[in-house]
C-alpha cells in the first residue's frame, strides 16, 4: 500500500500590527545551575551517599550516626536544589515535594521542642496546604 497524500495547511499570515513572536523556550531542556560546568550537584548526593554507607557500617558509635544524618542532608539538598530549578524555572512542577519540607521541619521543631501531640499534625497539615497552594501558583506563574 502506499502513502496517502495529505494536503498541509498554510500558517496564516500574520495581522499587519502583530508583533514578531520569539521562539517558545524549549520545554524539553532543564534549566540551568548558576554553577553550570561544575557538577556540585551530583557531587553532594555522591558524597551524601558514601556518609550514609559509612555510617550505616558504623551504626553501633556517635560518630557513624553523624555520618548517617550528615549524609541524609547532603543527599536531600542535591534533590532539592534540582526540584526548586525545576520548579521555579517553569520545566515541571514540584509542589509537592516543596510543600512537604518545611511541613516535614516544623514536626520535628514541634517534637523535639514538647509541643503537644495533636499540635503537630495539625501544624504540618496547615503548613503544607498553604505551601503547597503558593508553590502550585509559582509554578503556574512560571510556565
Amino acid at each position: 500500500m502506499g502513502k496517502r497524500s495529505r494536503k498541509r495547511g498554510v500558517a496564516p499570515a500574520p495581522a499587519p500590527g502583530d508583533a514578531p513572536r520569539r521562539p517558545a523556550a524549549r520545554r524539553d531542556e532543564r534549566p540551568r545551575a548558576p554553577w553550570h560546568p561544575f557538577p556540585l550537584v551530583e557531587l553532594s548526593v555522591l558524597i551524601g551517599l558514601i556518609l550514609l554507607v559509612v555510617g550505616l557500617i558504623r551504626w553501633d558509635d556517635d560518630g557513624g550516626r553523624v555520618m548517617l544524618v550528615c549524609g541524609m542532608a547532603l543527599a536531600s539538598l542535591g534533590g532539592l536544589d534540582t526540584a526548586l530549578r525545576e520548579h521555579f524555572g517553569g520545566f515541571r512542577s514540584h509542589a509537592l515535594v516543596l510543600a512537604a519540607l518545611p511541613a516535614v521541619l516544623s514536626a520535628g521543631v514541634l517534637y523535639f521542642a514538647g509541643a503537644p501531640w495533636i499540635a503537630i499534625p495539625l501544624t504540618a497539615a496547615v503548613l503544607f496546604t498553604g505551601v503547597f497552594v503558593a508553590a502550585r501558583r509559582a509554578f503556574r506563574a512560571r510556565s
